[in-house]
């Protein structure tokens, strides 16, 4: 009986502690990079700031809970597909703000000499991105 309140109260703290490591983490990859601001930049929506916050902030927490709860949307592939590309453009705005802020194409792009193709690679990027998310909530998720 001891012995496994005691496990149970390690679980407890590994726990924890590993959701505040990464939890904060994420907090530094957004605050540090910058990566709403520059978004909130981008689309001109400086008016919005606390919808942007709300919404990141309650995007986590529900998230998270669809993370431990054992919930299933049994919904249409219409649905489905809409949903996917939602994710995809979330998936793709948050990878042209991370690249943004850092430059990673023009790096990359002068690396392995595609400066002239800058265009092609980064089409390449988004089309993947949505056919990757649509194809995981069509076939994994329904």
């Amino acid at each position: 009986m001891i012995q496994t309140l005691l496990i149970n109260l390690v679980q407890i703290i590994i726990g924890l502690g590993g959701g505040l490591a990464v939890g904060a983490g994420f907090v530094a990859f957004i605050t540090v990079l910058g990566i709403i601001p520059r978004l909130i930049q981008l689309s001109k929506t400086e008016s919005l700031i606390n919808v942007f916050s709300a919404s990141v902030i309650i995007g986590l927490m529900i998230g998270t809970y669809f993370s431990f709860a054992n919930v299933s949307f049994q919904q249409p592939v219409l649905v489905l597909l809409v949903w996917g590309i939602l994710h995809g453009i979330f998936n793709g705005m948050l990878a042209a703000a991370l690249t943004e802020v850092l430059n990673v194409f023009p790096i990359l792009s002068r690396r392995i000499r595609m400066e002239k193709y800058l265009l092609i690679l980064l089409m390449a990027i988004v089309f993947g991105k949505i056919t990757g998310s649509l194809f995981q909530w069509t076939y994994f998720v329904r």
